[in-house]
């Protein structure tokens, strides 16, 4: 599931990055935690995946499987609030 927030960077992105992500969000429903995911600092149930010089953060609710895209960004001001 993709916030609308997300859903708006990601139109924003470069066209050749969109399908990369995309194919990329879609996999987190297999597997939640693919390699080279990382858990951020001082949240609770917050992930990042790297594509590149993009990030796509994310959160995942173990109990019922639930994942939710909050941002997707560059790494340079995806985690800016």
């Amino acid at each position: 599931m993709l916030e609308q927030s997300a859903s708006k960077e990601l139109k924003r992105l470069d066209r050749a990055m969109i399908p990369r992500v995309i194919a990329s969000v879609e996999a987190l429903a297999g597997n939640p935690y693919p390699t080279g995911s990382k858990k951020l600092q001082g949240a609770e149930h917050l992930w990042r995946i790297r594509l590149g010089d993009y990030r796509v953060i994310y959160s995942v609710d173990g109990d019922v499987l639930s994942i939710e895209v909050i941002k997707i960004g560059h790494r340079q001001s995806v985690y800016k609030h």
